[in-house]
């Protein structure tokens, strides 16, 4: 039986001294929902009302957004390139619109050794605890060390579109036989739509791309992509079919020596451009009235430059009709984290952030943060009552205080300094201990522990 009411003294005292951020009239309130995993990269609200996300090193979790509570629901490690240390791995994911009767999740991943790397997209089937019987939609795209991609979008056509980054060759992206540095556009089967704009037999669907890591739907059904610039000229696009962007002829804007180019091939020039590089990456339309300051406005991540400056999540606030920006406004950049991607719970209008780190290309503990407006509709505390892991005093002093589930009692947990350290490693005995702490060091840490319900951690701060 999970900790509930006679714990919820406990749970106002951490909501009380919660991390809170002001965005206009709103107030959110940040929560750590899961620490520790390794370069989350793509994460994504779930038809099933669960938070799904990929790890770059082959691993698809399902995390249950009102504990924390995770479970690996596909491993495949053994056959990713990169394992994610480096930027090949697993990447986008999406789910089947129609998931009741097609319970497929498309994955995009890279395999093969160096450097000899392949990307494939495949799709698996849900069979209520796991992703089984792949069956692969689209193979053999060539892959690189750099610059593959690769988001996924389901178009309201039910067609699939996929980013393919040009892997860091710029001989590909103007070829339209060749399918890196392009959008392409296929059927949930993996077939190609008889309207596509270069004919039945070509996947592709816009091109000229360098390396596009963001896609979502706007009003209208407008298509945003955000795209990495190499030394300046980060974009955000409206996608088209059938048109060019210009790489590597163009950088951002048409200006100069490109305006030949531009005009010969009617280049679409982005919204917006920014420089030096920004690194953007995983975007979403927000439209929720939980955070009315954020209503029409595109969420997009942005990594930050190779300095390790610029990163923050960037609020894209849109014209009514969706096709300028603005106005842009920056949050979290006091984290010194990079941000992967975003996703937005559709009931409570919460908004997930995935930090890669402080450092490239995901290091430090990774962490997935839920920011929340609590006095919104029916969000609140009472949601959050059923904890599988709880810890006080917070932050903790001389002791630490912490109740686990009673299905966690009999299996191991470890406690984690954010050096790197693994401090305290024991096996539970009883659903609740006390640690002397008075000898740690005052920093972040993270506790984990795994039963056959799944992997629940939490964070927390010794003074």
């Amino acid at each position: 039986m999970k900790i509930k009411l006679t714990l919820i003294a406990v749970l106002f005292a951490w909501y009380a001294q919660a991390q809170e951020w002001q965005v206009g009239n709103t107030t959110l309130t940040e929560n750590d929902l899961v620490t520790g995993i390794q370069v989350p990269w793509e994460i994504m609200w779930g038809p099933d009302d669960h938070l799904w996300v990929t790890e770059r090193r082959g691993r698809v979790l399902r995390v249950d957004p009102s504990t924390g509570n995770y479970t690996t629901v596909l491993n495949i490690q053994s056959v990713i390139t990169g394992n994610g240390s480096s930027e090949p791995g697993m990447l986008g994911m999406v789910a089947h619109p129609d998931f009741d009767n097609n319970p497929y999740i498309y994955v995009v991943y890279n395999y093969g050794n160096w450097p000899n790397i392949s990307q494939r997209l495949s799709r698996w089937m849900w069979d209520g605890s796991s992703l089984e019987n792949e069956e692969i939609i689209l193979d053999d795209i060539d892959g690189g060390g750099i610059h593959n991609g690769s988001r996924l979008l389901v178009l309201p056509d039910n067609t699939l579109l996929m980013t393919v980054g040009d892997r860091g060759a710029t001989t590909t992206s103007q070829n339209l036989n060749n399918l890196n540095g392009k959008t392409l556009r296929m059927n949930l089967d993996g077939s190609i739509p008889a309207d596509n704009p270069f004919g039945p037999d070509s996947y592709v669907w816009s091109f000229g791309h360098r390396n596009s890591q963001g896609l979502c739907l706007g009003p209208n059904g407008l298509v945003y992509s955000s795209e990495h610039g190499a030394q300046n000229d980060d974009e955000f696009n409206i996608l088209m079919a059938g048109r060019n962007y210009g790489w590597p002829e163009v950088e951002g804007m048409c200006n100069g020596f490109e305006q030949d180019f531009c005009d010969d091939n009617d280049v679409v020039e982005p919204l917006d451009t920014w420089s030096p590089c920004i690194a953007v990456n995983g975007i979403f339309y927000y439209d929720h009235p939980s955070i009315p300051e954020w209503q029409n406005a595109v969420l997009m991540s942005v990594l930050g430059g190779l300095g390790g400056q610029y990163e923050r999540l960037s609020v894209l606030h849109m014209s009514d009709d969706g096709t300028a920006i603005e106005s842009e406004e920056q949050y979290f950049s006091s984290f010194n984290q990079r941000v992967r991607d975003v996703a937005v719970n559709p009931n409570t209008g919460a908004v997930y952030v995935a930090f890669n780190g402080p450092g490239y290309p995901g290091s430090g503990p990774n962490i997935i943060k839920e920011f929340i407006n609590l006095e919104w509709g029916n969000n609140s505390i009472a949601e959050n009552v059923e904890q599988e892991l709880l810890i006080y005093p917070v932050p903790a002093d001389d002791q630490l205080n912490v109740e686990f589930d009673a299905s966690f009692v009999g299996s191991a947990y470890s406690i984690v300094s954010f050096t790197g350290q693994v401090v305290k490693q024991d096996v539970i005995m009883d659903q609740k201990i006390n640690l002397n702490i008075n000898e740690w060091a005052a920093g972040q840490y993270y506790i984990v522990a795994t039963s056959d319900q799944g992997t629940v951690t939490k964070t927390f701060i010794v003074k």
